[in-house]
């Protein structure tokens, strides 16, 4: 996940395409050029969205629910990055939902901060930025990702938007990674699929890492590596693959090359559109086989 390393990666990264050349930073610092700069959704559905609060054993939850404006919907929970709900996983929720889910993006620092925990244009490359968000993140551990897991999952399931005869989906962006492991396995039997990209600590050697909970879920899995995590901790994608094929689990596990820690976001530093484009349609697939 975020760290000292992965930032002196992406200064590094940055140094040498000082033209910015994937995106103008500067331009996306506003949710209506995030939302100009994705892809138009082929056979879009019509959304509607909320802001909703959801109390929790810890505080009141502030979060963003975005769906299909007619019908029910299977649902989905993500999870964003360190820099928590935002601007541009609002617009990320937004583009799931003409996909036809019902989506619910969360605030993991609730108990902390309400959204938007940092201002818009937010990097976590300034070191202001790493101060405020560095101990949130350090606050939250197992325990808080499976409290939260349950309570969320069953919000979702008593939405008249979503359908609770079909499976949820989770994703999960940087820390959010060893959050949709824990979703997955705290609520097996509601949980279909889930997604992490360039999720940090998934597969480590405490005893309460999230590979470790592999034998206790059934979702089907994506995980999307970010070349330099992997170039980091090479065994990571190695212990995974193991757990899952020793579990009988179906999952897939790809270094996405030139793709720094961070490249899925759409407002990140180092936003990679191709790679996450790709990451996004493997996604789309994943879900489409196993949220039926």
């Amino acid at each position: 996940m975020c760290d000292y390393d992965t930032q002196k990666d992406a200064d590094a990264y940055l140094k040498e395409h000082s033209d910015m050349s994937r995106r103008d930073f500067t331009k996306l610092a506003t949710g209506a050029s995030m939302a100009m700069m994705l892809p138009t959704v082929a056979n879009a559905q019509s959304i509607s969205e909320r802001d909703v609060e959801i109390r929790t054993p810890d505080g009141v939850a502030d979060c963003h629910f975005a769906y299909p404006s007619t019908g029910s919907h299977a649902a989905v929970l993500v999870w964003p990055d360190i820099l928590a709900l935002r601007p541009a996983f609002r617009e990320m929720g937004r583009r799931l939902a003409r996909e036809g889910y019902a989506v619910l993006t969360v605030n993991p620092f609730y108990r902390a901060a309400r959204s938007p925990v940092v201002p818009l244009g937010a990097s976590f490359g300034q070191p202001e930025i790493r101060e405020l968000v560095l101990p949130m993140a350090r606050n939250l551990n197992a325990d808080t990702h499976f409290t939260d897991a349950r309570t969320f999952t069953a919000w979702l399931d008593q939405q008249d938007e979503v359908d609770t005869g079909k499976g949820i989906g989770t994703t999960g962006y940087c820390m959010g990674g060893p959050m949709v492991m824990r979703t997955v396995a705290a609520v097996p039997e509601r949980f279909a699929a889930g997604g992490t990209f360039h999720g940090g600590g998934l597969a480590t050697g405490n005893p309460d890492s999230p590979h470790l909970l592999i034998p206790e879920t059934r979702a089907a899995m994506l995980h999307c590596v970010a070349d330099n995590d992997d170039q980091n901790d090479p065994q990571a994608k190695v212990t995974l693959s193991e757990a899952y094929s020793a579990a009988g689990i179906d999952a897939e596990i790809e270094v996405y090359s030139d793709a720094l820690h961070g490249w899925c976001a759409i407002d990140s530093q180092v936003y990679h559109q191709e790679q996450a484009e790709r990451a996004w349609g493997r996604l789309l697939n994943l879900f489409a086989t196993n949220l039926a």
